[in-house]
């Protein structure tokens, strides 16, 4: 593949629901513009993009797959993402480094859950975007009734671009609005044609709310529509294109991916409507100098020092480490040493190459605005920027969603654990919207992810690649104890049977306070050595390890050393210590100990129509609503507390009950006393624990 200037090139996401055809699309661009023989079936398992063995199996993309075209002398960089929510790390990925998407729709289902999203990620991105209505040969299509859809949900800014020539199972073409030609499907492939005399009373109002558009894009152009001037094509065109790339004008275009049907149309419209890479953020990237945090900037051009992107990581189990960089200024080349501006590392770039599904094609160099891959780099990660040695900059990270799902994993067989650990951290390095937390009180594993799919896919990995097999649980609460009473007790540690005896007295008092723990001291007259003290706040603070109602450590408590005795010969640090182990019991006992669980905060986004259902949900889960508010893209923000016991599958359970619309995000706040029932229950079920 050539080298092309940054004019030339196209960086395009497809975005869409699952199953509204986004690979189906990018085999029929492959096929049309022959560089494959003949158009892969998802079905199949045989598309260029879902080449991944979980993708083959499951029959839909999990991660986001770069495939460059090249036509009429352009050069299209195609981004297809992943249209299941699990996987929007990759969707996030892809929409960093596109200029524009393409939005596809199921003519069949109309706008769905994963339009309306891809819609709000692009309109926050304050991205430009064409709507590709697919599949508009099945039956029972309305055309109309779609138009109408969209104008309602998405507002003035739909603009229809084609007109279809029949409907459903007839359709088998349609009309260019703005170029007024029709092209028609021959059975082979689309071919221009006049446009059908019948339709050209619904075309005329459709090109005249275009040509008005056009007019109101510069001033010039005002005037001359008002002097009822007739604009020339290439003043159509720049207008639409100033629309469109400012956002104000979504066109809306109309085709079969699998007939091939506006495939030509599609590609035409996205180098003349699409920006370049210098027309993003006006050509000019902002960062900041690595060591003194100072902004600076890179021009998109290949004059500019180097500056590069990772935004997706590949583990390849034969060729290691593949790196999906885009280039933001200057010029990669091969055989060079950079910069990781992040890890201030060096970094040797060996072989380059560009990627087309899991295809490499060799290059020499990859210019400013291009997308890019390399191999074997030692400290890279996916968000990492790759500069110059004389000239760093780094550029803000890729913001990949926080993980909402957690489940514990155990192995299948003993002394898998280090395997699984190895193995999951080089999957990070693949998908970094997935984490890996050990937590120590529990001594469990925790996979975090965006939902059970998502989870199920790393496991499966697991066997596949690194032939460990693993088990997946819910996770235990961390839970605590403490004390809500004040009690005074005798801690007292006496031992005379033969040799050396053991003594140590204590008078201890156990009160609630809001420190983790505080050890106090009021000893009068030396009723115990001052030696001897530091053995008694130790000794207490073991016992606060293991608590008496089921073994959770305890928090919030001070004890004040009141008084106490010893003997001069038998007494020692250790007995101290031990009488600090009996007081703490007693102690325990006696201020009516109790056990804390952890309330998690919580911020949920969801559209009004669910705002029922998501309260009656929390207060089941013994939540509690703190506030509400909305947010800029129209969504209701609920904010609430609720036991993190009530929280583990939540995810799961909010995708349920807002048809997948809602999310949301929670952390630790604090912890708060365990209704009466369910302590009885969690202690009960950590003495069995406790018995195995």
């Amino acid at each position: 593949m050539k080298n092309y200037t940054v004019d030339k090139i196209r960086n395009v996401a497809f975005l869409g629901h699952g199953g509204s055809g986004k690979t189906t699309l990018t085999e029929s661009l492959l096929y049309t513009t022959k560089v494959t023989k003949r158009m892969g079936k998802v079905d199949d398992g045989n598309t260029v993009s879902d080449y991944d063995k979980e993708e083959i199996n499951r029959k839909f993309s999990i991660g986001a797959s770069v495939v460059p075209i090249e036509w009429q002398d352009h050069k299209y960089n195609f981004l297809d993402t992943p249209g299941y929510f699990d996987f929007v790390g990759d969707v996030f990925s892809a929409l960093r480094v596109s200029g524009g998407a393409v939005i596809l729709i199921d003519a069949l289902s109309g706008i769905e859950v994963g339009t309306e999203k891809a819609w709000n990620f692009t309109e926050k991105r304050e991205m430009p975007k064409i709507i590709f209505i697919n599949k508009m040969d099945k039956e029972n299509v309305s055309y109309v009734k779609l138009i109408k859809e969209l104008k309602d949900t998405f507002g003035k800014k739909i603009a229809p671009f084609c007109i279809p020539i029949g409907d459903g199972v007839d359709f088998n073409g349609f009309v260019n609005v703005v170029d007024e030609i029709g092209r028609v499907f021959n059975g082979t492939e689309c071919v221009d044609a006049p446009i059908p005399e019948d339709m050209l009373p619904r075309v005329k109002p459709i090109r005249d709310m275009l040509i008005e558009a056009v007019a109101e894009s510069d001033e010039e152009l005002m005037m001359k529509y008002f002097e009822g001037e007739a604009f020339t094509t290439a003043e159509i065109h720049e207008g639409l294109r100033k629309g469109v790339i400012s956002g104000e004008i979504v066109p809306v275009l109309v085709g079969s991916a699998e007939k091939r049907i506006g495939i030509h149309t599609l590609m035409n419209m996205i180098f003349d409507y699409m920006p370049t890479p210098m027309e993003i953020k006006e050509g000019v990237y902002k960062g900041v100098e690595p060591n003194t945090e100072a902004e600076i900037e890179r021009k998109v051009s290949d004059e500019d020092p180097l500056s590069a992107l990772v935004f997706k990581t590949m583990v390849d189990p034969f060729v290691g480490k593949i790196s999906i960089f885009k280039v933001y200024s200057g010029v990669m080349k091969k055989d060079i040493e950079v910069l990781n501006a992040n890890k201030d590392e060096k970094e040797k770039i060996g072989s380059l190459f560009l990627l087309r599904g899991k295809e490499q094609l060799e290059c020499d160099r990859v210019v400013a605005g291009d997308i890019g891959a390399t191999a074997k780099l030692q400290y890279t990660e996916t968000g990492d920027t790759l500069c110059e040695k004389d000239h760093p900059i780094k550029y803000a990270g890729i913001n990949l969603p926080k993980p909402a799902l957690f489940l514990a994993v155990e192995p299948k067989s003993k002394g898998d654990e280090e395997k699984i650990n190895a193995s999951l951290h080089r999957l990070i390095d693949e998908d970094p919207s997935f984490c890996i937390e050990r937590n120590i009180e529990t001594k469990q594993t925790l996979i975090g992810g965006q939902g059970t799919m998502q989870i199920q896919v790393i496991t499966s990995k697991l066997k596949n690649i690194f032939s460990v097999e693993v088990v997946l649980e819910d996770p235990k609460v961390a839970y605590r104890e403490a004390i809500k009473g004040v009690a005074t007790v005798q801690g007292k540690h006496k031992k005379q049977s033969g040799g050396a005896g053991q003594f140590g007295d204590i008078h201890v008092k156990f009160e609630p306070t809001s420190e983790p723990f505080v050890f106090e001291e009021k000893i009068f007259g030396g009723s115990v050595p001052r030696q001897y003290i530091p053995a008694v706040e130790k000794g207490l603070q073991e016992s606060c390890e293991k608590g008496i109602l089921a073994g959770f450590p305890v928090v919030n408590l001070k004890a004040t050393l009141l008084d106490g005795s010893y003997h001069p010969v038998d007494s020692s640090e250790m007995a101290f210590k031990l009488a600090a182990h009996q007081a703490f019991k007693k102690g325990m006992e006696m201020a009516q100990p109790v056990l804390l669980e952890p309330m998690m905060h919580v911020e949920i986004y969801v559209p009004d129509e669910f705002m029922g259902d998501i309260m009656g949900d929390m207060n089941r889960r013994r939540g509690r609503i703190l506030g509400m508010e909305q947010d800029e893209m129209g969504y209701q923000k609920v904010i609430a507390e609720a036991p993190q016991s009530e929280m583990f599958i939540y995810a799961t359970d909010l995708r349920s009950m807002t048809q997948a619309r809602g999310w949301f995000s929670m952390k630790v706040d604090r912890y708060e006393e365990v209704p009466m029932q369910i302590a009885v229950k969690v202690i009960e079920q950590s003495k069995k624990d406790h018995e195995k």
